[in-house]
This record gives C-alpha cells, structure tokens and sequence, in this order.
C-alpha cells in the first residue's frame, strides 16, 4: 500500500507537471487519478514476453523470479507446442546464468517442470530427455556447492519418481558419474559422485549397477589418496550388495570389504559396522559363518571406542542373519519370501514341530578317531573375547588341530548340517585363533591387555589326562567304547590350582579391561570348580562304573556323568569361554543324583551362530561395557534380543535367559521399556511353557514400572495374554484396575490405549469375567474427563453389550444395560446423560443388539431425553434418531409402536425451541457420520 500511495503522488505531479486541472468545473471535489487507471506494460505482454524481459534483467532478485515462475508460465502456454517448446529453450539459455542462486533456483524447479512435461507428453514430447535432463547432469560438476546439491536431489527425485528413461539412464547419467569419479576429478566432486552412485543404485535395478556402476565402485574402495571417498563406499556398501546379489557380493564386493573393515582410518571401519547386517543378508551361510564372523569379531575388540559402539549395535540384527527360515518361519532375504507370508499360527506350528523333533532325536554313532595328546598352552590369545576352540575327550567327533585353519571350515559345515551332533561336542568358536598360528598379522596379536600381562606359563595335561580317563590315549584305545571323562576336580592337580591363582593374582591389576575381567571370572570359576570335596569324586567314579554299558537305544559314549561340573579337558587347545559356559550351566547341578533329558541338552553349547559372537552378545550387559563402549549399550542389547532369541530358536533359550533377567531390572527405565514393547514377540517365539515359566515373573514386574514401562506392555496387553493358559490369563483380571492409575493424572493416552486393549480383551474371557471384572473398569472410563477417552470407552461398552447379549444366559447383558440406563441415562450430570445417547448410538451404527432387543430395552429411556433441559443433549438425541437409527432398513421395515414413537418423537424435536436442535431433527446434514458430529458436539462437554 506504500507503493501504491507513492505512485498515485508521482502520478498526481505529472497531472500537475502536464496542466491538468485539479477542480471540476461544476464542483469543487478533488479528483485524484487512480493506479487502476493505468495498464501496466507487463499486463500487455504474453508469457514468452514477460519471460524474455525479466530473465535479461541485470537485477539478480528479477532472474530468480524467473525461474521460479517457468512452470506457471509454461501452464500458460501448454496448449500451444510451440510456445512450450519456446519456453524450454529459455530454460536452456537460463541454465548458463552466472550467478549460482538462479542456477540453483532453477535446478529446484526441474523436478516440477519434469513432472509437467511428462503429463503432457503428448504435446511436448522428448522435452525432458532433450532439454532438461543435459542440464541436470552438467550442474553435477558444478564449480558452486549449492549448485551441485541441487542437482544432486534432483537427479534422485526424478529416478525416485521414474521420470528419467532407461536408455538416459545408461547413455546420459552413468557415464558422467564415472567420469567425475575418476583420480584426475575434483576431490568434492568425486565424493559427491560416489555418493550419487549408491543412493541411484536401488532405483536403477541390478542390470545398470552390475554393468556400469559396480567396477567403478570396486575402484573407489581401494581409493588410497582419499579417505571420504573410502568412507562414503563402506556407508553404502550394504545398498550395493542387496542390489547385486549373492554372486556379484561374494566375488567382487567381499575381498573390498575386508580392506575397508581394516582401514587405518576408524570412520571407515565404523561405517563398515554399521553395514554389517546388510553386507551379511547377501551372502551365503558358510561365507556368513567362516569368513564375516571372524572378521566381525575384529570390529567388535577395534582400538577405538566408536567403532566398537558401532559393532555392538549392529551385534544383534548380524546374529539375526543366521536365523534358518525353515525353524524360524521367517527370512531375512526378501527373495527367499514366499508369494504368501507364513502366518502366526504357522510359525508356530513349524517351532512345535521341531522341538518335538528336537526332544525325540537322540545322536547317531561316529566312528571314533585316535586322541592327540599335545601339550595345551593356557595361555591362549583372545582376540575381543574369540577365545580358542577346545575339544572334549572321549569326543567321537573329528579332532580338531588348534594351528589348523581348515577345522573352522569343517566345523562350520558341521553346525550347518540338520543332523544331531554328538552328545559332547561343543560348536567351534569362529574368528578365534591359536597364540602359535603363525599366519596371523601383527595388528591382530595387539591389544592392551596382552601388552601388560604377565605371560603364563605352559603346562602339560598328559598326566591328568591320564589320571582323568584311567590310561593313556592311544589310536588303538581310541576305537573302543570311550571312557566317561571326570570332572574338572579330577584332572587339575595342587599345582594347576596354585598356577590358576597366581595367573589371577597377575591379571587383576587390568582388571578394569572387559577383555582381562572377563578371562578372570573363567580362571575364578576353574579354580572353584576343582576344589570340589573328595566325597563328589567318589560318586562321580561308582557312577562312571554304572554306566559303562549305555543304556538301550543310547549309542556308546554319549552318557555324561551329572557331576561334570567344570570343563571337559580336551587333547586340543582349550576354550576358557566355552569353559565357563559349562561351569556356570553344570556348577548348580553337582549335588543332584544325575542328568535329566532336558538339564543334558540345557548345558549345551548351541550351535546356531558362531559362540564367539553370542558371547559377545552376552557380554552388552557387563556394566563395564557402558563405561568402555556407550553407555546405551544395554538399550542396543533389548531392542535386538527378539531376533537373536527367534536365531537360536526356544532350545537355546537358556543362553539367553541370564541376559533378559539383567535387562528386566537394569537401571535404565530406556532398557525396561524396550523389553516391555517387544514382550509379547518373545512370548510367541518361546512357547507358552517357557513363557509361563520365564516371561510371566518379568511381565508382572513391568506392570508394576514406571508409566513409560507399563505403557509398553499395555499396548500389547492382548498379544501377551492370549499366549497364556486360561488359568494363567484369568489371573491377571484382578490387575486390569491397577491401570487406572497412573503417575500423571494428566496422562490421558494411557487410559485411552485401556480402553483399546480391553475391546480386544473381551473375547479372551467368560462372559462372567466380562461382567464381573471388566464391566467396572469400563463404566469408568465413560465418565472420564478427557473426551477422546470416552469416545474409545462408548465402543467398549458397545462391544461389551454384544458379548454379553449374546452369552448362553443373556441376564448378564440385561443386568449391564440396566446399570448402563441407572448410571448414565438417568444421571444428574448432563454429561451423563449425553454418554448414554453415545452409547445407544454406537450399539445401533454397529449392530451390537438386535433392533427389537434394542427397542425394548434402551429406546424408551433414549426418547425420554427428548425433554432434557439441555440442549446437548437434545441435539446429538436428534443426530441420532434421524441420521442412525431412522437409515437402519431393519427398523423402517417392522412397523411397530416404537417406529411411530421414534416419529412422533423427531417431530416434537422439530418444533423445539432451540434452532440446533431443529435443524437436525428436519434435515440431513452434509456428513452422514454421527461420530464426527458427535465429536464437535462433544468437544465443548467440559
């Protein structure tokens, strides 16, 4: 408006300037001239004239104006071909603008345009290809950053929305990508470039990736001048692999992959770890087992701290990659999905079925082999917690040589197969290596705990091997019935627990390492489990006597003494890991009389991922690890436990047990909330039995949590307690109240999700139960202070109307809407009373109640409310007589003393006194939905 008064004085001094007089003759009124009056030049011009004159404006502001104005302007003129084909070409000359804000406002503008021209390609055909598309892909070089990021969404819009064809694809974009990633290109460019490459990898399908983007790729890798180059290919690395595939991922991208994960630079290698899980979901098992998890391990003991926070993150979805879809029921490839997802039911169904299998399977025979007896080095190299693999003896399996890399090949394929194991064998620990190996870099052999211990003195095991099985192992004694193996107590003589002492007096001083703690709690562990009395070693030799002649069906060697407490010492390299296993699994049995089925397959090692990596996994809750890796270690822990449970499936389940009950009550309510949100999926994993046994005590607590715990078991209240036993379930009514209350009376979400949870409650429960324990609960929340929470609640009554009505005995139904016409339709509070009309609403929009049941037991109380005093009320009766109950064809068509009740009743509410009320009791409003009305009807209620 100061424009406009400042033109209309100019405009005033040139009437003055030109002899205009400014009195009428007739009269003395003033006339001043107006701008209206005046046609501006740029009204006079066509689009193409207005774009020519502005975009050869010297002023910067008129230039961008034009470019942010070329899709209106080519609106103007799309009915004309030439015109648009005229506009384009200005594009073109507007793409050579020197100042990079038009450039860049222009480059904005070319995905609309794009799209434009691609819903008029009849009339403007080729335009994108011939003239925007060379712009696009020339400003990816651009000299101005802005510029090129532009340019850069801009080219991923139009793959994302396919505007750009196939052969542009090969012919226009690909070829100026691997150009501006060559060594001779800009440095920015070029990693801009290879970042363009892996985002565009997705859109473009395997064929264009493996041909043209693939090689380059490899190239930038290796890229020895650049580390961000290095480190935007390890951040995209696993999007390569996924659109590869298999083959392409372990021929050409793995060997790359190595490099990066042992690049001198920890960014690199952290971007290698947060990929892991994608780069694992391309390959095969074996390659999985043998090769990534290994150098895993790697990742996980790496010198800097946020590349080990990064592996342990990425820990859990990597073990998930082992998961066997045909025990699982799911794949974590999304070519390996069937045409029809497996249902719940059939998951279910598939893990029945298998640890049925499981329990009736007992090991086949193996030829037996001949013991090598070798001097065992305690003091074996740990490479992040990978210790070396051990052997028991009397093992009927293949021996396993601790300097020999081929046995992890061997044993992998082994763990591969579905085929039961022997009853002692223990799964090869993968990535873990022997001290002697010679073939092991320098880098691999260092780290700070092996640096300042004490080194440890070599012992030979011969003589307590002997002392242990009876006699000396020869090839001959080897294909005889194996000998039962004694304890641990047996086998470590006075002067192995004194050097177990003094190997745990030199490593506490490091004890701060999780690495030297963790090897300490396995010697303390050794050293207590050989000070067991004489009195278990008597028992343990009058058992080993009894069983030498193996039970029926039970092939020879696989019956273990029940007073194996400690580790099975083996002719091969010890595993101080596995050892603990066995000590804190067996320790607790020693006093009972002998191993049960279930107790013998507990004390197992699984063999569905690598040991090594579980126990890494194990290892997130140790509080050190909060202090050495991240402090939100445990969360990372929770919130992949699911995947790793559904991994090493319900037989395995006491692997992860310790770990869930420390997450359960860890300190961070973070932590407790994970868990409370993915209970239920837990629950489905292991099967009621292990869920009443284990989940439930856990369940219970978190329903006694703060409110940010107990929200996550509300809102999968319904998934958990239909996996219970009745009995089990109806257990859990007595806590359905306790909801109600909550640490913030203001949190009015939390009754909301009740009342969503106790609609689907209502078909887990008696009609008794029903109305005994959820009846109470639900009345409540009707007459709660927050709307939205009655809104829920009027469905749940509804619901609970249609249950109980539809009960054997139907009292129930009729007791409910009684109490429901006593509390509601004839309460004091207009509030109430308007529920009530909500309610009967509800039960009539969902056929909760047949309509003569509900003509004679709610109608008569609803017309009543025709002359409540206020006029709410009176409004959403009308709504609901007129727009619900009167469009129900099973009510118009009985002709009946209510219809004509319910008429007479809408004409009374035609004539009343307020205009509301008459409007919707004579016409139908726009919207045919009473809840939407009755929600602006509501909103003013408190």
């Amino acid at each position: 408006m100061a424009d406009l008064s400042l033109l209309q004085e100019d405009l005033q001094e040139d009437a003055d300037g030109s002899g205009v007089d400014d009195y009428s003759s007739e009269s003395d009124v003033i006339i001043v001239p107006s701008a209206l009056d005046f046609v501006s030049q740029d009204e006079m011009l066509t689009p193409l004239g207005r774009l020519d004159k502005y975009a050869a404006s010297e002023n910067v502001f008129n230039r961008q104006m034009v470019a942010r104005s070329l899709l209106d302007t080519l609106r103007e003129v799309c009915d004309d071909e030439r015109d648009c084909v005229a506009v384009l070409e200005r594009i073109s000359r507007l793409a050579d603008d020197s100042e990079p804000t038009v450039r860049a406002e222009l480059m904005e503008q070319v995905p609309h345009i794009a799209l434009f021209c691609q819903e008029n390609r009849p009339a403007i055909p080729y335009a994108f290809s011939k003239y925007l598309l060379p712009i696009v892909v020339r400003y990816l070089a651009d000299q101005n950053n802005q510029v090129r990021k532009t340019s850069q969404a801009a080219l991923l819009a139009l793959l994302e929305q396919e505007l750009i064809e196939r052969f542009d694809v090969e012919t226009k974009v690909c070829p100026v990508l691997v150009e501006l990633t060559a060594p001779d290109s800009n440095d920015d460019v070029k990693t801009e470039a290879v970042a363009i490459m892996c985002k565009m990898a997705p859109m473009v399908g395997k064929d264009i990736t493996e041909r043209l983007i693939l090689p380059r790729f490899c190239e930038m890798c290796c890229d020895c001048r650049m580390f961000h180059v290095r480190k935007v290919c390890a951040a995209n690395f696993g999007d390569i692999c996924s659109v590869v595939g298999q083959q392409a991922t372990e021929e050409m991208l793995l060997p790359r992959f190595f490099q990066l994960c042992s690049d001198n630079v920890w960014g690199v290698r952290k971007a290698c770890a947060e990929c892991f899980m994608a780069v694992s979901c391309a390959t095969c098992q074996e390659i999985r087992r043998t090769k990534l998890s290994a150098l895993f391990i790697n990742l996980i003991s790496d010198p800097s701290r946020w590349v080990r926070q990064a592996a342990f993150q990425s820990l859990g979805p990597f073990i998930s990659t082992f998961a066997n879809p045909s025990s699982s029921g799911q794949y974590f490839k999304e070519e390996n999905k069937s045409s029809e997802d497996t249902s719940v039911e059939d998951k279910n169904r598939i893990r029945d079925h298998e640890a049925l299998e499981d329990a009736e399977l007992r090991p086949e025979e193996a030829p037996a082999v001949p013991a090598v007896s070798a001097s065992v080095e305690l003091e074996g190299t740990m490479t992040g917690g990978a210790e070396s693999p051990r052997q028991p003896p009397g093992e009927t399996g293949a021996p396993l040589s601790a300097s020999s890399s081929e046995a992890q090949p061997e044993a992998a394929s082994n763990e591969g197969d579905g085929k039961p194991g022997n009853c002692g064998s223990v799964s090869l620990s993968e990535g873990s290596f022997s001290a002697q190996d010679p073939a092991l870099p320098d880098q691999d052999l260092f780290n700070s705990f092996h640096f300042w211990r004490t080194p440890l003195p070599n012992i030979d095991l011969d003589m307590e091997l002997e002392q242990g099985t009876g006699g000396t192992p020869s090839p001959e004694g080897a294909e005889e019935t194996p000998e039962v193996p004694g304890p641990i107590s047996a086998n470590i003589t006075m002067a192995t627990r004194k050097e177990l002492e003094e190997m745990i007096e030199n490593l506490e001083p490091h004890i701060d390492d999780p690495d030297v703690k963790a090897q300490v709690d396995v010697l303390a562990a050794a050293l207590r489990a050989s000070s067991l009395d004489a009195r278990d070693e008597a028992s343990e030799a009058t058992r080993r006597a009894t069983q030498d002649e193996p039970a029926t069906g039970e092939p020879p060697g696989c019956g273990l003494g029940h007073d194996a407490t400690g580790p099975l010492i083996s002719d091969a390299v010890e595993t101080l890991d596995s050892a603990l296993c066995y000590i804190r699994d067996d320790s607790d049995l020693s006093s009972n009389s002998g191993f049960s089925p279930d107790e013998e397959r507990r004390s197992k090692v699984q063999d569905v991922v690598p040991q090594a990596l579980l126990d890494q996994y194990l290892s997130m809750t140790d509080p050190s690890r909060a202090q050495t890796v991240d402090t939100e270690i445990a969360k990372h822990c929770a919130y992949s436990l699911p995947g790793v449970a559904l991994t090493l499936g319900r037989q395995n389940w006491h692997c992860l047990r310790e770990t869930y009950e420390a997450l359960a009550s860890d300190m961070q309510w973070k932590v407790r909330r994970t868990l409370a949100f993915s209970i239920h999926e837990l629950a489905v994993i292991l099967g009621d039995q292990l869920t009443a046994a284990d989940l439930v005590p856990i369940f219970n607590g978190f329903l006694k949590d703060l409110d940010e715990v107990r929200i996550g078991v509300l809102k999968h209240l319904h998934d958990f307690l239909k996996l219970l036993h009745i009995d089990k379930r109806r257990e859990y009514l007595y806590q359905l109240q306790e909801f109600l209350v909550t640490d913030n009376s203001r949190n009015w979400r939390f009754r909301a999700e009740l009342a969503e949870q106790l609609i689907l409650l209502l078909e887990l429960y008696s009609p008794r139960d029903v109305y005994d324990y959820l009846r109470p609960i639900a009345l409540n929340l009707c007459a709660d202070k927050v709307s939205s929470v009655r809104w829920i609640s009027y469905k749940l009554v509804s619901e609970m109307v249609r249950k109980l009505h539809q009960a054997a005995p139907p009292s129930f139904g009729v007791d409910l809407i009684r109490e429901l016409v006593e509390s509601f339709g004839r309460c004091p509070r207009w509030s109430g009373r308007q529920a009530f009309v909500f309610v009967c609403q509800t039960v009539i929009e969902d056929d909760c109640l047949p309509m003569d049941q509900f003509a004679l037991h709610l109608m008569p109380h609803l017309l009543t409310l025709a002359n409540d005093r206020v006029p709410n009320v009176r409004v959403l009766l009308a709504k609901t007589l007129r727009q619900t109950l009167l469009e129900k064809e099973c009510f118009l068509t009985s002709a009946s003393c209510h219809q004509e009740a319910v008429e007479q009743t809408i004409m009374a509410l035609q004539m009343d006194r307020d205009s509301d009320v008459k409007y919707f009791a004579s016409i139908h409003p726009a919207s045919t939905k009473v809840s939407e009305d009755a929600l602006s009807t509501a909103s003013s209620t408190y």
